[in-house]
């Protein structure tokens, strides 16, 4: 028996576009809830949300019950914790800050066994083999891994065409907050200069036949995306849909007391 089919990782070779949101809340209850909304996929986010491996992997096993695919992403492209992750059983990751060809094919060594690669054999400890109960894990796992790399900066869209002719990056996701601060237009990710560099790397991460992504509250700005070829495109983030709608009912909880007659 082999490990676990990707399929998130078979809708974007076959080019179906994937519409996801951003699970930030770091809260396994919180998650499923989530994931009951109908998303096609799910992003549990360790970089700026604060989750720590078990906080992910709880969450991780509440979005693999639902129809929504879980994607990792990690707070730092590091070996030991690509290792620990995929052992938990993630099998779709994205690594921020990613610059260059060299480290684009460190990641890829990451996830992959050897001789391959350089991922650490353990798993018959791990979930990801089912604790062993995938006999045919350590041969097939490299093959369900879907890598997505971050480029969220000039540094990293001045070696893109490098990173998208590395074999084994399976996407690539443009940071747009991360690339307007670095641009100079802090706060500003629909600033006409950003939105002109995200397009041109959507296009050509697109014609190198990788798949682009994006996260974008912007309804508009997110059919471009979708429309220029996009394949994983976020348009929601929990954390602030949660904060705004909280506090909208705090303000008309106020003002429904506030409309009571004076004694």
């Amino acid at each position: 028996m082999p490990a676990p089919e990707n399929l998130f990782k078979a809708a974007l070779k076959n080019g179906q576009a994937q519409m996801g949101c951003w699970v930030g809340l770091a809260d396994a209850y919180a998650a499923e809830i989530t994931a009951t909304a109908g998303f096609d996929w799910l992003l549990i986010d360790c970089e700026h949300a604060p989750n720590d491996l078990r906080s992910m992997m709880a969450q991780l096993q509440v979005v693999e019950a639902s129809s929504s695919k879980p994607v990792v992403r990690l707070p730092v492209g590091d070996t030991v914790l690509i290792k620990q992750f995929l052992d938990a059983g993630a099998q779709t990751l994205l690594v921020p800050m990613v610059e260059s060809r060299d480290q684009a094919e460190d990641l890829v060594r990451a996830v992959r066994y050897p001789p391959n690669g350089v991922r650490g054999v353990g798993s018959s400890l791990a979930r990801a083999s089912r604790f062993s109960a995938i006999p045919d894990y350590l041969k097939s796992a490299d093959r369900e891994i879907c890598l997505l790399v971050q480029v969220e900066n000039r540094a990293g869209l001045a070696e893109l065409d490098g990173i998208l002719s590395v074999d084994g990056i399976d996407g690539v996701f443009i940071g747009p907050s991360d690339l307007a601060a670095d641009m100079g237009h802090i706060g500003e990710p629909m600033h006409p200069d950003v939105v002109s560099s995200i397009m041109d790397a959507l296009t050509r991460t697109r014609d190198a036949g990788k798949a682009p992504g994006i996260l974008t509250t912007n309804r508009d700005f997110a059919r471009t995306c979708l429309e220029l070829g996009a394949l994983f495109v976020a348009t929601t983030i929990d954390v602030t849909l949660y904060a705004a709608a909280i506090r909208q009912a705090a303000r008309q909880a106020l003002q429904l007391r506030e409309s009571l007659p004076e004694d």
